[in-house]
């Protein structure tokens, strides 16, 4: 017989969840590993075991597209669960439609394109850390964390400088918690600039990722101007989003984590660092929405057709069924198999790219400023409320502490 929940004591789990979101997954996943919760978004079966997010994330039972969990007959005339484009994301859709868009996006997202960023994601740090105080703090999250992986992403898609405080707007109410309104708001927004810049590329093209997945191309097929809209919306929210949020939170563990930390110094060493942090760190907490296309059990527990599923691969790279000791940081450690970036069809697209400005980043940062200090304990920083990642608003660290005159004072 199969085991059930429901969602009692859901406050409770989610007043812990937004404080201190491991904490929550952590008892979540030792006394009901499959839950039903409510998010802000509705009422979703939260999936936190190893075993069972890394099945969940290659289930084919479980689909991105909502209409999959009808009967065939209501499919086509049901409206997307999104407003276009969103819909049309590779995160909202399912094979083949998924295949053929993946197939035509990799001609243009080519691991040589992202590689040979790796001069250009320095000299941004640099540039960022050159402009940067060093006598007072200074929010790291504000002037170093959104703005290297901002700047990446927009140079790669090719979006004017001009605009690029606009697409960090935009992202964060996309991934936050906020009123309907204001995301579908920021959504047209995003959609209607990002439309004009693609007419642009088809009358002007240059050697920018949008102007490759306008030529994309295979037995004739081209992607339409609300796919590409809606991939460079994808890499606008999720390339820079969720690497701001995780050189945030790998800087604020390895301020606690000196020998870890000490890693950096190495080219030999700094890659299996940041493997490390990714598991510890998720940068994203959940995977995005499935949903069951028939009646179905996930670790035991009854799950209806139609039903909401989210896959926590944050609470399974802390699963110590699987990781030993899963808490403590041990750049020493296998890290092989986290899910960090998911896992099968559509594991994330841009895992080299969060790599490669990761370790950039923090070897610049730490290279820089060995002895950089937070200022604000961390009881009183302010986190963000969203379902996906979780990191502080603000984060004021001092680079230079021996010229904190405050410090010199009797």
């Amino acid at each position: 017989m199969s085991e059930t929940t429901t969602t009692a004591g859901s406050e409770e789990f989610l007043e812990t969840y937004w404080r201190d979101p491991h904490t929550a997954l952590a008892g979540a996943r030792r006394d009901h590993p499959v839950r039903e919760v409510t998010f802000e978004t509705g009422p979703t079966w939260l999936v936190t075991r190893y075993a069972d997010v890394r099945a969940g994330l290659v289930d084919d039972r479980l689909a991105k597209d909502w209409r999959a969990s009808l009967p065939p007959a209501e499919r086509a005339a049901a409206p997307p669960g999104l407003p276009a484009p969103m819909s049309h994301m590779l995160t909202s859709l399912d094979p083949p439609e998924h295949t053929r868009l993946r197939r035509l996006v990799t001609q243009a997202f080519t691991a040589r394109r992202i590689a040979a960023l790796r001069p250009r994601v320095e000299k941004l740090a640099h540039d960022l850390l050159d402009a940067l105080p060093v006598d007072e703090p200074v929010d790291l999250v504000a002037r170093y964390a959104i703005p290297l992986p901002m700047e990446v992403i927009c140079e790669l898609i090719g979006v004017p400088d001009l605009d690029r405080e606009d697409f960090a707007h935009w992202s964060t109410v996309l991934i936050d918690e906020c009123p309907e309104p204001e995301l579908i708001r920021a959504s047209n927004q995003m959609a209607d600039y990002l439309g004009g810049l693609v007419a642009a590329r088809r009358r002007d093209p240059d050697d920018a990722l949008l102007s490759g997945l306008i030529a994309a191309s295979e037995d004739g097929e081209q992607l339409s101007d609300i796919e590409i809209v809606a991939m460079a919306m994808l890499l606008l929210m999720a390339g820079h989003e969720t690497t701001a949020v995780f050189v945030t939170n790998s800087v604020r563990v390895l301020l606690k984590e000196p020998d870890a930390l000490g890693r950096l110094a190495s080219p030999e060493t700094a890659p299996a660092l940041v493997e490390e942090l990714l598991r510890w760190a998720s940068p994203a907490l959940n995977a995005s929405l499935r949903f069951a296309t028939e009646d179905m059990e996930i670790g035991g527990t009854a799950i209806p057709r139609g039903a909401s599923v989210t896959l926590s691969t944050g609470a399974a790279n802390r699963d110590p069924d699987r990781f030993d000791d899963p808490a403590r940081l041990d750049p020493d450690r296998d890290t092989g198999g986290h899910v960090a970036f998911g896992h099968g069809i559509h594991r994330c697209l841009g895992a080299a790219l969060v790599r490669l400005e990761a370790d950039v980043a923090l070897t610049a940062l730490f290279g820089r400023f060995p002895h950089l200090r937070a200022t604000a304990p961390e009881d009183e920083l302010t986190f963000r409320r969203s379902v996906h990642v979780h990191a502080p608003r603000t984060f004021p660290v001092l680079l230079d502490p021996t010229t904190d005159h405050d410090q010199e004072r009797p």
